[in-house]
């Protein structure tokens, strides 16, 4: 296997267990935060206590607050900062030399511009190649080592498989994909759902209810993603699927303990960035601009923003028009 200098870009939970994979990898590795504290508190530490505690840096993993220190010399930059800290970022790379080899781990959509991720990178960096990097995955089992598949998406098959080999390691496989568009709309769409199986099981209405609303999610995510230009099929993989069960089931998902709060009318601190809430109102506004019929997707934008209560919104589903089942 070759060694490569890899620097990650998000010093979250998530960024954290993909540098820690790296490194377990033998990759070297820069993991940048943005607060020079929380940077200064990793390094005395020897891992990341407020994000991912119990998961100590090997000596290939080295921290820095400073974005330029963090890039320099790097064969490959991973980015995976929450989706409204993307743009900001991408905006600062494109100040600095271009790494050879540059992906995201970062899901969601771009707000307020409502653009997707692919884009973001398209503009700021005049469309060099690079890989969007998804699958379902918790960054605590990661961080264990656990099993895990994830997928490794690009226009560039020699870039996906770049991304591919320097992730791939023991217990952990990696696909290629070249369907961007369906890797990011499964992505974000995703936690959007995962809020509704958590107002679903939240309110008590059982393991029928979570399976069919799993189901219908899973049309609504290929509806938005094929009249965005994605593959149907790509939404019956790791991206679409796997990772809409995942998150909508278990109890690591911040978004499923949102709408678990919401249920209850209780919503506090999740450990996290809740993606679905932004991810609703860009899921929202597509939907209008294309004409399509998300019903599940627009409960959830409607109960966050106040407008119908949790149990409003299942009737709201509950009382529409009987209809062949559809996937697209």
């Amino acid at each position: 296997m070759s060694v490569h200098r890899i620097a990650v870009l998000g010093a979250g939970a998530w960024g954290t267990a993909l540098a820690l994979h790296m490194a377990r990898c033998g990759h070297q590795v820069a993991l940048w935060a943005h607060r020079a504290g929380h940077a200064e508190a990793m390094t005395r530490d020897g891992e990341n206590r407020r994000y991912l505690p119990g998961h100590s840096f090997p000596d290939n993993l080295t921290v820095t607050a400073t974005l330029e220190e963090a890039v320099a010399e790097a064969d490959g930059v991973l980015i995976a900062v929450p989706s409204h800290a993307f743009a900001e970022l991408v905006a600062q790379l494109a100040a600095l030399p271009r790494p050879e080899h540059l992906a995201w781990a970062t899901k969601g959509f771009d707000l307020p511009s409502g653009r997707m991720l692919h884009e973001v990178v398209a503009e700021a960096l005049d469309s060099p190649p690079c890989a969007v990097i998804s699958g379902p995955t918790f960054a605590e089992e990661v961080a264990a080592g656990l099993p895990t598949a994830m997928v490794s998406a690009s226009e560039d098959a020699e870039e996906a498989q770049w991304w591919a080999k320097v992730l791939h390691h023991h217990l952990f496989r990696v696909y290629t994909q070249d369907d961007v568009i369906g890797v990011e709309v499964g992505g974000a769409c995703k936690n959007v759902m995962a809020i509704a199986a958590g107002v679903s099981d939240g309110l008590g209405m059982g393991a029928n209810a979570r399976a069919a609303l799993i189901s219908r999610a899973l049309a609504e995510m290929m509806r938005l993603g094929v009249a965005l230009g994605a593959r149907a099929d790509t939404f019956m993989g790791l991206t679409g699927v796997g990772d809409l069960v995942l998150t909508c089931t278990d109890e690591k998902s911040r978004n499923r303990r949102f709408g678990l709060q919401l249920a209850r009318g209780e919503v506090g601190e999740v450990g996290g960035v809740v993606e679905g809430m932004r991810a609703a109102e860009a899921v929202h506004r597509k939907a209008r601009a294309h004409g399509l019929e998300l019903p599940i997707a627009e409960q959830v934008y409607a109960v966050i923003r106040g407008e119908r209560t949790p149990q409003e919104a299942v009737t709201c589903l509950f009382e529409r028009d009987l209809k062949a089942e559809r996937l697209v």
